[in-house]
């Protein structure tokens, strides 16, 4: 919704009482109750039949090697979509958050022997992380808010290239460039959450949780604020919202949702070291995020399976090192041919199509934020 439709709505006046026998002139009519509309789509049930199904017809290298790393990467990469398709801010520093519970897990939890570690209770450990990353995150957007633009996504930036170089060079608490090895998921009913099947459910339930949190969020009086902010920061700031308290607030959310992300990225690796927050990741989740469509939440997770793909598969074609050139030449035909990613080139062809075959076209080709 935009700043003019959210200004509009909001100005809606509640009809005034009239007494008995005096004319209605000017007095609104009271509003119809709204009918409930069910959001569920066939295609929804589809989606998620075959994603509950998927490691029952699909390899065990499928199930975790492809499937739940897009799911934990797609989840850091929703954290940007967030903040840039709905919140107008693009931050550099969600693989850092990431990364920041990931580490948290590590040093609060058990690690390997060469890796100091308090070696508390798993649950307690990923809750401190989780919390940790998300005071983390609110820093960066105290500092960042009061930028934008270029400024915004150079100061995340530098705040991303400073925790890599304290990482590398901190072996008190860090361990330098090993990092902290040997980070597991527990083992618990039985199961160890690390083998492919059992992780692939457990990175589904957090990617579904989490892309179901913002759909709702954005619908919200909070979302819909913050898509006016994005918009028209001047007058929704003249309606009296506070726009510097909102965009750190959206940085917190997209915080908590980075966090889980990077505690499964890190039971997914094994490991957490520097170079799962250096600059190359601090583009890559930038990456996958355009690649999707910033104005679409499921658009992160659409970004990742691409990028995993492509790293996986890109080496059977060229050299592993060429994989850079590889995903660079994908998302340069991506942004010069859509405006929004993946769906925005699907929902650009669809209209085309509904417009030869003489229908109406698909709304989101207009170009405007709708949540999908």
């Amino acid at each position: 919704m935009s700043a003019a439709n959210w200004r509009g709505a909001m100005t809606v006046q509640t009809p005034r009482p009239v007494a008995p026998g005096s004319p209605r002139v000017g007095v609104a009519h009271e509003p119809r109750a709204r009918r409930f509309t069910n959001p569920i789509r066939p295609q929804h049930v589809v989606v998620l039949a075959f994603l509950l199904g998927y490691p029952w017809f699909a390899t065990p290298f499928f199930t975790f090697q492809i499937a739940a790393q897009a799911l934990a990467l797609g989840l850091i990469a929703l954290s940007l979509t967030f903040l840039g398709g709905y919140g107008g801010m693009i931050s550099l520093a969600q693989m850092t958050v990431a990364g920041i519970a990931g580490y948290m897990v590590a040093i609060f939890g058990s690690a390997a022997a060469d890796s100091p570690s308090l070696g508390w209770p798993w649950w307690l450990a990923v809750l401190l992380g989780i919390a940790i990353a998300v005071v983390a995150a609110t820093f960066i957007g105290w500092l960042s808010v009061r930028t934008e633009g270029i400024y915004t996504i150079m100061i995340t930036l530098a705040i991303g290239v400073a925790f890599y170089y304290l990482a590398l060079q901190n072996y008190a608490v860090f361990n330098g460039f090993q990092g902290k090895q040997q980070v597991f998921p527990p083992t618990l009913v039985g199961v160890y959450w690390r083998d492919p099947t059992p992780f692939y459910y457990l990175a589904l339930a957090c990617a579904l949780a989490g892309y179901l949190f913002v759909v709702y969020l954005l619908r919200t009086p909070f979302g819909i604020a913050l898509q006016g902010i994005r918009d028209n920061p001047r007058r929704m700031h003249a309606l009296g919202f506070n726009v510097t308290a909102h965009r750190v607030a959206a940085y917190a959310v997209a915080g908590a949702i980075a966090a889980v992300g990077g505690v499964l990225f890190t039971w997914y690796n094994g490991l957490v070291t520097p170079g799962s927050v250096g600059t190359g990741w601090l583009i890559n989740i930038l990456v996958i995020a355009v690649l999707g469509g910033m104005r679409h939440p499921v658009g992160a997770f659409l970004g990742a399976i691409v990028f995993v793909l492509l790293q996986n598969f890109a080496i059977d074609v060229i050299d592993r090192e060429r994989f850079n050139l590889v995903i660079g030449v994908v998302f340069l035909t991506i942004v010069l041919f859509s405006r929004d990613g993946l769906l925005g080139w699907w929902a650009a062809l669809s209209a085309r199509m509904s417009t030869h075959r003489g229908g109406t076209p698909w709304r989101a080709a207009s170009g405007r934020s709708y949540v999908r």
